[in-house]
């Protein structure tokens, strides 16, 4: 089914969408590309149930990282500053979000705009992530992030 699905987002978004070889994803997997985003995902990647991309802006994903369920990844935030306006009518700020070669991205992770996530890094369940991480990095969330060096 996922080739399927590969092949229908190729031709829904065409030149904003690169998919590598042997990249994989189970039930309920999804991407939302708006008119001037690009979203890359490198070879050997693999989305759990319930996974989505949402891209404004750029949305690169290096080869053979792994994503847990439901997690979520935007590159884009609601503006909300303007009190006298719906949050709904101020529009989006737009970023970008790059994960790196071989990580693995817990359950519940949502990744937001501007996050830069380094080369084998571990993203713990239920982590909100908007920021840059060091490569070799395990981020676990006991209502604080805990940030710890992998050993090499």
């Amino acid at each position: 089914m996922a080739i399927v699905k590969k092949f229908l987002y190729k031709i829904l978004y065409r030149k904003k969408i690169e998919i590598a070889k042997n990249v994989t994803w189970r039930r309920d997997f999804s991407v939302m590309i708006e008119k001037n985003g690009k979203l890359q995902i490198g070879k050997g990647c693999f989305f759990n149930n319930g996974c989505t991309i949402g891209v404004n802006k750029s949305v690169i994903i290096e080869n053979g990282s792994i994503f847990g369920e439901n997690v979520k990844i935007y590159d884009h935030n609601h503006r909300f500053a303007d009190t006298t306006k719906s949050i709904k009518s101020q529009g989006y700020s737009n970023g970008t979000v790059h994960i790196g070669k071989h990580c693995w991205i817990g359950s519940n992770v949502c990744i937001l705009k501007n996050a830069d996530i380094g080369n084998n890094c571990v993203i713990g369940a239920g982590c909100v992530i908007s920021e840059k991480i060091k490569d070799n990095t395990i981020v676990r969330a006991n209502n604080q992030y805990i940030l710890d060096t992998l050993k090499q």
